[in-house]
This record gives structure tokens, sequence and C-alpha cells, in this order.
């Protein structure tokens, strides 16, 4: 971004006389006296030099892993160098959300790009501008499925665990029923969500891969489930769907998921962004925005926010949803990661994902005490035990500037990507050998 220059006396000396006012305690005449702070009892300045000096300190107390094998719902993904010049742009950091959307065409036809991808990545036929990130989408996606006579939600147990709290959370606060399927073998019991499905069911929520790294079997959930009326939502890592089939090849209703892996850094958490996309029936009930292209009055190609029924647009009781901004830069990079790989690009990242996870299960499935939970297909996740305490070998690692998988009920979750190679995963394998020997 350019440089801030702030405004010199002698203009903001000009902007008061033009607004009638002698300084700029003026302007907060309105705020009660005993309120307003005079004087802050702030440090003396640094100098450049000064704060960079102290800014690297505060830095170098970070531990930065060269070596990650922790998934968990966000990933370390190779991020094109394109995608960073092309979205830190002043024109796209500094872009608002478009209220005056027939002034912001060029912001609306990036969202409008984003939907398509999204609908051709996900199978679906529509695809709303995106929320805040992938469990924020789950929940919006449950009260899409909500009917005067099916309001129950069943989620599968081997949800990420935030998304099914994120989605607890809102059903609390209408007091929909939520059941949670329980987990065999590390995927679904299809005995007990046979049993879970009912007629004031409304959807199912299952996740695959699931947290475990297992690919359920979708094919018969969407069967069980639209033999009784019931829709299915699916939540899908978008890196996978490069490799596996489609929500819209499975017959899910709504495909959702975290859009972080595609061009997004871990960035401590955020932002990220929820992708949102379903089938042509349901797009009414599509919560946030949704662009859509039409001409003008000369009939040029133009672009222009359609179907909005939320709360700043209809009235609040009739309002599907009061999700009311988007992710627009973060979808934008989205957009462009997906275009920067193409096709091509994408499988060839998620076959990469496959073969290094695989490689380094049967690797470890090598040392004693490592089993896998489940011998189920995955994509580039898994879950093992472990025969000492998963957070002693994982801290145990730490120095060596890697960062193991995540501790799972007394086990470890673990995750490739395109970027841990045979080295890395060869040393971490060493050196699991040499702290279980200890």
């Amino acid at each position: 971004m350019g440089s801030y220059i702030p405004a010199t006396g002698e203009e903001r000396s000009r902007m008061l006389a033009e607004l009638g006012l002698q300084s700029a305690d003026d302007l907060y005449a309105v705020v009660p006296e005993q309120v307003r702070v005079k004087e802050l009892d702030l440090p003396d300045g640094l100098s450049e030099m000064e704060v960079r000096r102290k800014m690297t300190a505060l830095a170098d107390q970070n531990t930065r892993f060269s070596s990650v094998f922790r998934g968990a719902g966000a990933y370390r993904h190779y991020i094109p160098s394109i995608v960073k010049t092309v979205t830190s742009k002043e024109e796209f950091v500094t872009a608002y959300t478009p209220y005056q959307a027939e002034i912001s065409q060029g912001v609306l036809q990036s969202i409008f790009e984003y939907q398509t991808q999204m609908c051709e990545l996900t199978g679906m036929d529509v695809s709303n501008a995106s929320v805040y990130d992938g469990a924020v989408a789950a929940a919006e996606a449950v009260f899409m499925c909500q009917e005067r006579r099916r309001s129950g939600v069943v989620v599968c147990g081997t949800t990420d665990p935030q998304v099914l709290e994120v989605v607890q959370t809102y059903c609390e606060s209408r007091s929909v029923p939520v059941t949670v399927v329980p987990v065999q073998d590390c995927a679904t019991d299809p005995a007990a969500l046979e049993a879970a499905l009912t007629a004031t069911t409304a959807c199912v929520y299952v996740q695959s891969p699931n947290y475990y790294g297992v690919l359920e079997d979708v094919d018969a959930i969407v069967a069980a489930a639209h033999a009784k009326g019931i829709k299915v939502i699916m939540g899908a890592n978008p890196i996978s769907l490069g490799l596996l089939k489609t929500p819209g090849e499975y017959g899910a209703d709504i495909a959702v998921g975290e859009g972080q892996p595609l061009g997004l850094p871990l960035s401590f958490g955020g932002p990220y962004l929820g992708y949102m996309t379903c089938r042509r029936e349901l797009m009414r009930k599509l919560p946030g925005r949704i662009v859509g292209q039409t001409t003008d009055a000369d009939g040029n190609r133009c672009f222009v926010l359609t179907l909005q029924a939320r709360e700043q647009h209809i009235r609040r009781e009739k309002a599907s949803s009061n999700i009311c901004s988007n992710e627009a830069l973060c979808a934008m990079t989205a957009s462009v990661y997906l275009a920067a790989m193409g096709p091509s690009g994408l499988r060839r990242a998620a076959e990469n994902s496959a073969a290094h996870a695989h490689y380094l299960a049967a690797e470890l499935a090598k040392i004693p005490g490592f089993g896998l939970r489940s011998t189920k297909p995955f994509f580039h996740e898994f879950l093992t035990d472990c025969p000492i305490d998963p957070d002693t070998l994982c801290r145990a690692l730490e120095p060596d500037g890697i960062l193991a998988g995540l501790p799972v009920e007394g086990g470890i979750l673990w995750c490739c990507t395109e970027l841990n190679s045979r080295e890395e995963i060869d040393t971490l394998v060493k050196r699991i050998r040499e702290v279980c020997a200890q």
C-alpha cells in the first residue's frame, strides 16, 4: 500500500475554519466533559530504526517451524507469487463492501468470478460471495434447510469439533434440536445415522474428508437422507475436490467448507473465508451476497447484487440470515489462486498431498505403537496411536523446527501437503524413533 501522509497543521487549520471551529476539541463538544480524556500518558516516541529493532526482537520470540505436519482445519499449502502480487494492489486491499453496487463494477465482477469458480469446483449451481469462515458456512447452511414441519439437524460425529460447536451454538439460539451421530472406526456409524433420521429431520451435515482424515461413505449417507426427504449438507476441503468426487456428484444439496487452503496463509488463524454453494432449488435461501450478470440500458455487460434475502434488505422477521458481509479480499485471493493453479495444478496439489500423507503413514506404521486408528481410505490426514504421551512427543520435536500432528483422543492426527518433501518426512520419522527410544 502507498504511504499514509497525515494532514499538515495548515491543512487542519483550513478544515477547521471551513467547519467554523476553533480547534479539534470543538469536534467533541457534544461529548460530556467528565468522560473526555484530556491527556494520554504515552512514552516518548522512537525513531523508525528503534521501532524496527524493538519489533524484530518481539517477533524473534515466535517459533517458526520449517516443517509442518499439522492440519485439523487449517493447512499450509504452496501459494504462487502471483496471488499476493494481484491481491495486494491498493484498489483491492482498500475496497469496501459494495453498498452502491452499480458503481462498484470491479468488485462485483471479482465476486462473480469467484462464485463461478466455486460452482465449478463443487459441482453445484449457485454460490454466494462467501461468509466469515467454514464453521459459519456450515451453520448458515443448516438454517437454509429449515421447514415448517422439519427442523431437526443431524450432524455426523466425525465433523471438526469447532464446526460442530458453531452449529450447536446457532441452533441453540433458535431451539433447533441437534443430534450427533456416534463415530465408528473414525467414520460415521451407518446404523446410528439411519436411526437418527426421523420425520422431523431437516438436514444431515457430513464432512468428507472428515476430522480424522477419513473419506466418508457420502453416497450411502445421501441415499439414506434423500429416501426420507432430508437434505444433505456436505463439508469438503476445497483442495481435495481437485482429486475426489464433488458434492454435486455425490448428490448433496448444499456444499460448504473452509476456503483457507485456496491461497490464504495460516496467519495465526485468520482472516479466512467460508464458501457456500447449493443446488438451484435452494438459491433463494442462500444467505449473504450473490452477484448476477446482466446488461445495462445500452446493452453492455454489467454486474448487480441479486436475490438478497437478508435483514438489511427485507423485514427482519422474513430474513433467512443476518450475515451482512463477505470476505471479499479473501474470496478474491481464492479466485486468483484457482486461476493460477488451473484444474491440472489443483489436481497435482491434491495428488501430492495425498501421496505424501500415505508415505508418512506407511513409514510411521513401521514404528512400534504408531498403528493407524482406521484402515479406511483417507486423503491427506490420518490418525495414529502414539506409544508415549502425544504432547510430550510433539514438544520434543519442536527444537528441530518440526510442528508435529495434533494430539487427538490419545493419538496424533497427522497431515501432509505438497510442501512436505520426502526428506522432511524421513527426518520426522527418524526423530520420532529417537524420541520414543529415550
